[in-house]
């Protein structure tokens, strides 16, 4: 893989921003000199755009694929998978026509120790976690930001679709995208104010449809104007994540329970399931009630998955670790909303930080929430911050 050959000679200048009732693309500082910016780019529509853009808005923009995987495909297929040697010529490709330089930096190591690993450790351990925002937290936001800022740059932009506001006092703040049908902010929560003073998002204020941005890419010139973006998971490129799991954990029998503790059936592996789950539970025995079953709690240490009714997985409250704060925490109890899972929406909550812990109580139950999984806390579309959920509230159902 190609390394960065060195890094610019001058000292980083700030990065810019609008103020807060202004757009968040990119602007040159008052002083005229473009920012250094290097443009992460997967391979998709999204990041080439991103980078074209930052390079028609003056800045000095660099490319730079990362390579996740120690043995990457040589194709996608169709949108599964991402990190593949196709993906990597079609950045290149891109930065080409954009007329940027164009490297490769080699983060397999980091993101098989920082994401995969920590994505089977936290399943063994009866958790659902999210990825994206690990990768995000870990490899784009620390192992590639540290090292773009030790080589110079003064910010890494990305194809997500966020706005970072820099308000009247200057503090700047991570917002959701214009269009909310695109935004993704939920996985950039996990940004703490050092990140988003160094980070750049030109499609933010994009409120244009998917098709809009695939025509601005044609009309670039870019040839990713029309590939399928990526989706589900990036280093599971068949989608069969129970499948993943198991080549990894191996074979572990155990018992499915009903809420009454009644065994219904046998499982392969309690990993191999998640919090809502309703498909591929193979009990058999219809309900009393002829209704479906819903994986409602995963017990690694038993070994068991206990499944149940819908009703049983409204969750009332819950508890969050691991804090991550787009600025200042927020001091005592407050009112926000909360969004639980990547494309879920939003719901009224209370919340407060209680001896380096998240109690956050909903103001409406909501179902499919599951420990490992992400609360990101909303002041209006500002991301106030993130904390990995450990501990949920149900409401008592019986069997």
């Amino acid at each position: 893989m190609t390394e960065f050959p060195g890094a610019p000679a001058d000292q980083p200048a700030a990065v810019p921003a609008a103020s807060a009732s202004g757009p968040s693309s990119p602007q040159p500082p008052e002083s005229g000199r473009p920012l250094r910016v290097l443009a992460a780019m997967s391979g998709g529509v999204d990041s080439a755009v991103a980078a074209a853009r930052a390079a028609a808005a003056g800045h000095e923009v660099t490319g730079v694929h990362l390579a996740l995987s120690a043995n990457p495909q040589s194709f996608r297929t169709g949108a599964r998978g991402c990190c593949t040697l196709e993906d990597s010529r079609d950045a290149r490709r891109a930065a080409d026509v954009i007329g940027i330089p164009f490297y490769v930096w080699d983060l397999a190591e980091r993101f098989q120790q920082d994401v995969i690993e920590d994505f089977v450790a936290e399943y063994a351990a009866g958790r659902t976690p999210n990825p994206c925002l690990r990768c995000n937290e870990k490899i784009k936001f620390a192992a590639l930001l540290d090292k773009a800022l030790g080589l110079g740059f003064d910010a890494v932009c990305t194809g997500h679709y966020a706005k970072v506001v820099v308000t009247p006092d200057g503090r700047r703040e991570l917002h959701r995208a214009a269009d909310p049908a695109k935004d993704q902010s939920y996985v950039l929560g996990v940004l703490d104010a050092e990140q988003l003073a160094h980070a750049m998002f030109p499609l933010g204020d994009t409120d244009a449809t998917k098709e809009e941005i695939r025509a601005e890419a044609e009309r670039r010139g870019l040839a990713v104007a029309r590939k399928p973006d990526s989706h589900d998971i990036c280093f599971i490129a068949d989608g069969d994540t129970q499948g993943f799991l198991a080549r990894r954990l191996g074979p572990a029998e155990g018992d499915i329970l009903d809420v009454d503790g009644t065994r219904l059936g046998r499982h392969n592996g309690a990993y191999g399931f998640t919090v809502g789950q309703r498909k591929g539970l193979r009990i058999g025995t219809p309900a009393p009630d002829g209704k479906p079953r819903y994986v409602l709690d995963i017990s690694p240490v038993e070994n068991t998955v206990t499944v149940g009714p819908a009703a049983a997985l409204d969750v009332t409250a819950l508890t969050a670790i691991r804090p991550r704060w787009c600025g200042e925490p927020p001091q005592g109890p407050a009112e926000y909303t909360a969004q639980l899972r990547a494309h879920g929406g939003e719901v009224p909550v209370a919340a407060e930080l209680v001896d380096g812990e998240l109690r956050v109580r909903l103001a409406s139950p909501a179902r499919g929430v599951a420990p490992g999984q992400a609360v990101v806390l909303y002041d209006g579309t500002r991301v106030v911050g993130s904390a990995t959920i450990a501990t949920t509230e149900r409401v008592a159902v019986t069997a």
